[in-house]
């Protein structure tokens, strides 16, 4: 368990020291990091968002909307415990930053609890607050937080 904060520019490089030796060394990015069918999850979506992304390809397409929505200052790990086994952690992070279309601040606070097989995150339950994005983004939010392949079928 980590008691020091540390200061990270991604989430990448933040679950790497968090997870340290739990993940398979990798020479690629953020994806590279899960497994190919992973499960992530957000209990906390707002109503009409999406609430899981299943596999890569559907991650992969979610992204993108994420760098739409908002500019990610620095991220600053609190606490990660990660299981002696090493199939499971759980991380405590905040995120320093702003709204790409009002500027407002988006200082969010996460629980991140995760599954790994095979060095690999298998399932990642992303814990936030959403009216932090509410008040980021405003009634815009909604939109803005749904894959693309998502709008399309609305």
């Amino acid at each position: 368990m980590s008691k020091k904060k540390m200061e990270f520019p991604g989430l990448q490089s933040l679950l790497v020291s968090a997870l340290g030796d739990a993940l398979a060394p990798t020479e690629g990015g953020f994806l590279d990091l899960m497994s190919d069918d992973i499960s992530f999850e957000f209990p906390y979506a707002l109503p009409g968002s999406v609430t899981e992304l299943t596999g890569k390809v559907a991650l992969a397409d979610y992204l993108p909307r994420v760098g739409e929505l908002i500019t990610v200052e620095t991220l600053i790990l609190l606490r990660a415990i990660v299981a002696p086994d090493k199939r499971s952690a759980v991380l405590e992070f905040a995120a320093k930053a702003y709204a790409n279309e009002t500027g407002a601040r988006y200082d969010q606070d996460y629980i991140s609890v995760i599954e790994l097989r095979d060095g690999r995150i298998s399932r990642y339950r992303d814990y936030w607050n959403p009216q932090v994005l509410i008040a980021a983004l405003g009634d815009a939010a909604i939109i803005h937080a749904t894959p693309k392949s998502q709008l399309a079928d609305r």
